[in-house]
């Protein structure tokens, strides 16, 4: 006999996993941008320079496997850099159809001066937890994230990429 469902209540949105993490989502994404507001970049902005950074000459494609964001919408952003002469495009020595992101000497002062203000934004995040908290979570999410890599619309593939490029670290 099947059992009576839950009465449909806001409580139940709102203790869900999935409602709590895109919340988080949302929450860490505004404090990133007030702390980071100077210099007019978004979360994915800074991962792809200081991906660009450690791995100069690396591809939009390998580049979308080690951020783990897709490939089509990466178009955009690394339009935007470009746009912002942070990065520029060069063409690969192999195949002039692949073209190698490389930072500008401006992409490098910017992320040299935006690093503390990223580093402030991630305590702000975990801030009013107790520190044994934030360790647990980390902790917790970190196992998550890896757990479910595979359910992702884009999974994390930097070992791939990188083993690739021979610049794995």
């Amino acid at each position: 006999m099947l059992s009576k469902p839950a009465p449909v209540t806001m409580d139940a949105v709102y203790t869900a996993p999935g409602y709590l993490f895109r919340r988080m989502q949302q929450i860490a994404v505004s404090i990133f941008v007030e702390e980071c507001k100077a210099f007019d970049l978004t979360p994915v902005q800074y991962a792809a320079l200081v991906t660009i950074h450690t791995h100069p000459g690396i591809d939009a494609t390998r580049l979308s496997a080690v951020i783990a964001f897709d490939r089509s919408t990466l178009g955009n952003v690394i339009e935007r850099l470009e746009s912002k002469a942070l990065i520029e495009r060069k063409p690969s020595r192999d195949d002039k159809r692949v073209k190698l992101l490389h930072l500008t000497k401006s992409g490098a002062a910017v992320l040299s001066d935006i690093m503390p203000l990223v580093e402030r934004a991630q305590v702000r995040m975990l801030q009013p937890l107790k520190p044994a908290d934030r360790k647990a979570l980390l902790r917790l999410l970190t196992q998550l994230v890896d757990l479910n890599n595979e359910a992702s619309r884009v999974p994390l593939r930097a070992e791939d990429a990188l083993e690739h490029l021979g610049k794995a670290g």
